[in-house]
């Protein structure tokens, strides 16, 4: 659990799961599918949900409650011989009469299992839990599950895999949990736990996976979402405490207006307001300038960017944007270069895909100050980028960094400003945790002339009548999108369609006629650029394509999307795709196709339907999949929450963000003894961090 052993009372013993009774090598490597791989791990592999097995009803009440279809426990007795009735199709039926202690009855089900008979049996008692229905033959239980009336208690389910059932789990968890010494070491101070009313972690771990009641649940999950939330902040703050001090460099002179005036367009109110902010920040003098830059797809993140850069220029200031991927990279280049350098101010490339030659020049221009604005990938926090006068830094698309990514390019100037850029609305719940106290500047208006992209969700029997919509706006002159999420067969499960085979089946079949383009993540940056420039050139009709267009890619000429098995994707990944079209002044469409039954994502495709904002749509999305999951990507540099729910819990978030600003003034390097623990945990959850170390 923690890597630091300097304690008065014993850590965990981190185990290997081999060695527990009835796991063994083969059950230890599918413990190892689900993410466990150790005693330790396990006890942090807290359920998914609880059965309620402790609150038994009687069958009089269960009835009164049955419209509802919530499910019940029945305390009941087998009052008759298991019955036995072959049914069409080879199918089996067996049934059998029980009682509860009032003497009502209802008739139990269950289809195809031949160890009911050996199971039930006649006069002992067991709790039933399912959903009790009745009709004109009376009340009825459809394979109810049943244990022993000893089974009274609540249980855990746990997340399991094909060959390593929840029951397997939780048996595994009663050893481990069995393990535990009595005087375990609590990594949270006992002043912290006296303040917030906080359990011992070791009753916490035993209660959250086998409680005694709802109340003993409801007390460990508090304190562990607590500890969770506490770890976190005290990772990020610890962080961002690194940027404390004077700022390198201070803005002497506002040059935005003359930046707006020599745009090809008219800038927003939330354009200017925003770049006004930034600017004062960085004229203020003291702490150098953290401030997030949000703004829905499309509402103007880059000209914001830039007219920040151009006042740095014009005081003799260096600024770094540093974007997730070669083709945004490329092309705000493109963007800057076309916006700044008619004023004189040099804007620089550096890509991995460059030639060693290229990268040297570069390299050299930027330590000698002759390239005022250099924009590129990770490539610029590696060994030998260095800078004459850095002193703004921006990061595009933020989320897709991990935390040591954020601190190494500001590493590469003196306590530079920082400008972190979102094109993904993130709820404020999120951008507290993922950003702390960073200031925020919110685009909230859309450029004129922008209309919203129309949006629609259709089932594969309207796959020809869709494609055929996109055939009409190709002969038009315009283009279109084709979103798959897989790259080739094979490398997932499911009729899923492969962007490869299906941009070959498109070119022969439903878009027979046009000219098909095919780009994906697994292909060289080279043929990456290729593809896109030939599409944005309107040298193809149609671009297939897996998310690497998700951002930055800009084709005014676009008009429409398809996206294939839509349910695949989050929402705020969704709305990320959508808005590679509707990018000019033409009515543009985004076609969802999926044959989705489940209610979740069908009410997830809805929503898109319903809605072109995209922070309605990223609070629905937190709502649905929670902070780990809410990029739709592993990349987005946050760890995973395993109990903490940012929906619910956010005064518990208050209160642990209160505590672990309290325990940093106190012990900024958490070196005290009291808080070995503490350490122990932060190293642990931002271990593939550098920066946590």
């Amino acid at each position: 659990m923690n890597d630091n052993k300097d304690f008065d009372l014993q850590s965990i013993e981190s185990k290997p799961l081999k060695f527990y009774k009835g796991v063994g090598e083969k059950r230890a490597q599918l413990f190892e599918k689900l993410g466990v791989d150790s005693s330790d791990a396990l006890l942090r592999y807290y359920p998914r949900e609880y059965e309620d097995w402790s609150s038994c009803v009687s069958v009089e009440e269960a009835k009164a409650n049955a419209e509802s279809g919530e499910v019940c426990c029945i305390r009941a007795t087998v009052s008759s011989p298991v019955r036995f009735v072959r049914l069409r199709g080879n199918r089996t039926l067996y049934s059998a009469r029980v009682v509860d202690r009032e003497g009502n009855g209802f008739r139990v089900t269950f289809f195809n299992n031949s160890y009911i008979p050996k199971m039930l049996v006649q006069g002992s008692e067991y709790i039933f839990r399912g959903k009790l229905f009745v009709g004109s033959n009376g009340a009825e239980m459809t394979s109810p599950m049943f244990d022993s009336t000893e089974c009274s208690r609540i249980v855990p389910v746990y997340r399991a895999t094909e060959g390593l059932p929840s029951r397997q789990i939780a048996k595994v968890m009663e050893q481990v949990l069995d393990e535990l010494p009595e005087d375990l070491a609590d990594p949270l101070p006992e002043w912290v736990r006296a303040k917030y009313k906080l359990c011992h972690i070791r009753y916490a771990l035993k209660q959250i996976h086998f409680p005694d009641d709802n109340d003993t649940l409801a007390t460990a999950r508090d304190r562990l979402v607590f500890e969770e939330l506490l770890i976190l902040q005290l990772g990020l703050l610890r962080l961002k405490g690194r940027r404390r001090g004077t700022a390198g460099v201070t803005i002497t002179e506002n040059h935005s207006e003359e930046f707006w005036k020599m745009l090809p367009f008219e800038a927003t109110n939330a354009q200017k307001r925003a770049a006004a902010e930034a600017i004062k920040d960085m004229s203020a003098g003291g702490q150098p300038m953290s401030r997030l830059l949000q703004g829905d797809v499309g509402s103007g993140k880059t000209a914001v960017a830039a007219a920040v850069c151009h006042t740095a220029a014009k005081n003799g200031i260096q600024s770094a944007l540093m974007a997730p991927t070669e083709i945004l990279a490329e092309q705000h280049f493109r963007s800057f270069t076309e916006l700044l350098e008619p004023c004189g101010i040099r804007v620089g490339l550096l890509t991995g895909s460059m030639t060693a030659a290229q990268k040297r020049n570069v390299r050299e221009l930027a330590a000698l100050g002759m390239i005022d604005v250099l924009i590129g990938t990770h490539a610029l926090i590696s060994d030998g980028v260095e800078f004459a006068s850095l002193g703004l830094v921006i990061t595009d698309e933020q989320h897709r960094f991990g935390v040591n990514q954020r601190g190494a390019l500001a590493a590469k100037g003196n306590n530079p400003h920082v400008l972190v850029m979102s094109a993904t609305p993130i709820p404020r719940t999120l951008a507290l945790i993922i950003y702390g106290d960073l200031d925020i500047s919110v685009l909230d208006e859309m450029p004129k002339g922008r209309i919203p992209v129309s949006t629609y969700f259709v089932d594969g029997g309207k796959r020809e009548r869709a494609y055929n919509f996109v055939k009409k706006h190709v002969a038009d002159g315009y283009q279109g999108y084709v979103i798959c999420p897989l790259v080739e067969e094979g490398e997932n499960s499911g009729d899923m369609k492969a962007a490869q085979n299906y941009a070959e089946n498109l070119t022969e079949g439903y878009l027979n006629g046009c000219r098909v383009g095919l780009l994906h993540g697994r292909m060289k940056g080279a043929e990456k650029d290729s593809v896109m420039q030939a599409f944005a050139a309107g040298e193809l009709d149609v671009l297939v394509s897996t998310t690497v267009v998700e951002v930055g890619v800009n084709v005014p000429n676009a008009v429409i999307m398809i996206i294939e098995n839509a349910e695949r994707f989050g929402l705020s990944q969704l709305h990320q795709l959508r808005g590679r079209v509707g990018r000019g002044s033409v009515q543009s469409y985004c076609i969802l196709i999926s044959d989705a039954k489940n209610d979740a994502a069908v009410s997830r495709l809805k929503i898109m339907c319903g809605t072109n904002d995209g922070f309605v749509i990223a609070n629905e999305d937190l709502k649905q999949r929670g902070p780990g999951d809410f990029f739709g990507s592993r990349q987005h540099g946050l760890p995973d929450m395993k109990i903490a729910n940012m929906m619910t819990d956010m005064q518990i978030f208050t209160m642990a963000q209160e505590a672990a600003k309290e325990i940093l003034s106190k012990d900024p390097d958490l070196k005290h003894r009291e808080n070995l623990g503490l350490s122990g945990e932060v190293s642990s959850l931002f271990s593939s961090e550098r920066a946590m170390n």
